[in-house]
């Protein structure tokens, strides 16, 4: 069960760069905070076919040209 956790006499100044970061990157202060305290805890490692799967679900593609890109910097070595 979650637990709720509060922080007090945060300055202002920190909360308003929580809430810039927050905004760039689409989320809302508690998210961004959230995302913080995850990483400080350390991320979980995803298997090859885990960061495959959640590529799929972003729909993520690559071009055509990365193929290459990456063969020319694998021939580099």
């Amino acid at each position: 069960m979650p637990i709720n956790v509060s922080l007090k006499n945060v300055p202002d100044d920190i909360v308003e760069k929580l809430r810039k970061r927050a905004k760039r990157h689409h989320r809302s202060l508690q998210g961004e905070l959230m995302v913080i305290l995850e990483e400080a805890v350390g991320p979980a490692r995803l298997s090859v076919d885990q960061a495959e799967a959640r590529l799929r679900e972003l729909r993520f593609e690559t071009r055509d040209e990365s193929t290459s890109w990456l063969r020319e910097l694998r021939d580099v070595r």
